[in-house]
């Protein structure tokens, strides 16, 4: 699926493209299934046009999990039919991405898949547990001892960092709608309902303030609950970038992290929720259901 101009769903089509090229450091993945992302609807709005250079047609899609195709030949980690997870996100947006059949990925962007995870959870991984685990491991240092609130603990980078931090041992508290109380309980965090009041909520269960809190909610949230942190606490955040005090959080391709990742999911540590998944030939209907929020769980796209 392509994009030949800026816009939404409605400017996705089918096309029929070469086989990608792949250098001797590359390999070619037949891709099985590829996560959708809201960066992805951003980049495909033009959102970040006076920063990425943009070639039509683009292909979109980062997180991918396929099979080694053809691997090149200085890339003496894989063979043909290694299963294999992959961010593959490109420095320009191009016919690069992942809602293809065969893509092209620097070997730097790939690590094995677990054979316990089905394709459609290893490529929901990529770039919302990179996310997590880096604001969770390296931006906050969350260890056991320590506790973390997460703001939309039932989100996609939320819950994973949910399962990460406790995973190390810490106590979580997540601010989260009513209906997904019982979920957040399941992943082994404390549920507060979001909203008015939030701040007091965490109180009541942490009277001496979280040391910890994670922000991917924006919109103010954090000012709202200010009085919730301990004094001195470690704050970052997803969305309110540049404000004193937050420090901010971006993914970017970390072999080590991802093979971390991979490593907490087939030891159970880690579960990924898939809300839905689609062909290929209706990627424009999911990226309108990741457009509407309404979907509890991660959107992917099988292919083939």
């Amino acid at each position: 699926m392509v994009y030949r101009r800026y816009g939404g769903p409605e400017v996705l089509e089918p096309a029929e493209l070469p086989e990608p090229k792949t250098h001797v450091d590359s390999v070619l993945v037949r891709v099985r299934a590829a996560a959708l992302n809201p960066a992805d609807l951003a980049m495909q709005a033009g959102a970040l046009d006076g920063a990425v250079d943009t070639y039509f047609p683009a292909i979109p899609g980062w997180d991918i999990a396929g099979v080694v195709e053809r691997p090149g030949l200085a890339t003496p980690e894989f063979s043909a039919g290694d299963e294999v997870v992959g961010y593959v996100r490109s420095d320009v947006q191009r016919a690069h991405g992942g809602l293809a059949e065969l893509v092209a990925a620097d070997v730097r962007t790939l690590v094995r898949k677990p054979r316990t995870m089905s394709f459609a959870q290893a490529s929901a991984l990529p770039l919302a547990g990179l996310t997590a685990y880096q604001a969770v491991v390296h931006t906050l240092g969350v260890e056991r001892g320590r506790t973390l609130l997460v703001h939309g603990a039932a989100g996609g980078v939320g819950s994973l960092a949910v399962q990460i931090a406790r995973s190390r041992g810490a106590r979580v508290i997540g601010t989260v709608s009513p209906r997904d109380h019982g979920y957040l309980r399941t992943l082994g965090a404390e549920p507060v309902a979001y909203g008015h009041g939030a701040a007091d909520r965490v109180r009541d269960l942490v009277p001496e303030g979280v040391d910890t809190v994670l922000d991917t909610v924006g919109g103010g949230v954090l000012t709202a609950t200010a009085q919730a942190a301990a004094p001195g606490a470690r704050v970052a955040s997803l969305v309110d970038i540049g404000v004193p005090g937050v420090a901010p959080v971006f993914c970017r391709m970390d072999h080590a992290d991802l093979t971390a990742l991979l490593e907490l999911a087939e030891a159970d540590k880690l579960h990924i929720r898939i809300g839905a998944t689609y062909p290929l030939a209706r990627a424009a209907d999911a990226q309108r259901a990741l457009a509407a929020g309404e979907t509890p769980g991660k959107i992917v796209i099988e292919i083939g």
